[in-house]
């Protein structure tokens, strides 16, 4: 299993995995030239893409799948709620294939499964997803609300994983955001983070090879603040990356 975090954080998500022959895209937060050219880098071509497969309605994650679909012909799958309300909020546009999910199905692609994962996050019925081939398991576990019953027991399953680390507390705190956004971060339908993803991890992440942490706040976190709490709270023995807000990861393999 080949994936890349073609890039990561409020200002734009998108995923690449590829496995088994079969190239899939988790959220189309980024404009259809730089997921294009992005994947050129790695040899790859979007127009070989056999899915889109969008999270939930925020605009970092939703916002260009209608150019996705149109201009490169790629198949968006989606929850009719976060349709509807990527339809009412961001204006997609016309999509001529659209192939829906519930959060909680299992899609498949030839040999390899997606499991979709109801989240707490205050999207239109946001979901979290684990991509299974050849027996690994790689997780795409972000804008997750807080930490779950099923979370736990999809993360002590995994071989690698790309999860929210959001923000650092104290960096909340005493960051610019006005009071009812610094709620809605830290509450129960907001973001996990250094030190929730890292507990989460230190105690369920017993399979990991590797932990790409994302969705990293440009306000209020840091990339060695958050690799520092990962550190400190879950000592991994796995290998730890940060997936970045304005460029593409190396390839990681599962």
């Amino acid at each position: 299993m080949f994936a890349i975090s073609l890039q990561s954080g409020s200002n734009g998500n998108c995923i690449y995995v590829e496995a088994d022959g079969i190239r899939l895209l988790f959220d189309a937060g980024i404009c259809g030239i730089r997921a294009e050219n992005r994947l050129a880098e790695c040899g790859r071509n979007i127009r070989n893409v056999d899915a889109l497969i969008l999270s939930h309605d925020h605009s970092d994650h939703i916002r260009f799948a209608g150019v996705y679909q149109r201009k490169y012909g790629l198949p968006v799958y989606v929850t009719p709620a976060t349709l509807e309300s990527g339809f009412e909020r961001h204006g997609l546009g016309h999509l001529s294939d659209v192939r829906y999910f519930r959060a909680g199905d299992m899609l498949r692609f030839g040999d390899v499964f997606v499991q979709t994962i109801r989240t707490m996050h205050d999207g239109a019925d946001g979901s979290a997803f684990a991509v299974s081939s050849g027996g690994r398991r790689l997780g795409i576990l972000t804008d997750l609300g807080h930490v779950f019953g099923e979370l736990r027991e999809v993360v002590s399953s995994l071989d690698a994983v790309f999860i929210e680390s959001n923000y650092d507390p104290e960096m909340l705190e005493n960051g610019p955001y006005p009071a009812f956004l610094k709620r809605r971060i830290h509450g129960p339908a907001g973001h996990l983070s250094n030190m929730e993803a890292a507990e989460l991890l230190g105690v369920h992440g017993g399979r990991l090879k590797w932990a790409c942490l994302a969705h990293l706040s440009e306000k209020n976190n840091h990339p060695d603040i958050a690799i520092k709490t990962h550190r400190k709270i879950a000592r991994p023995t796995y290998a730890l990356h940060v997936a970045g807000r304005h460029s593409a990861t190396a390839p990681f393999f599962v």
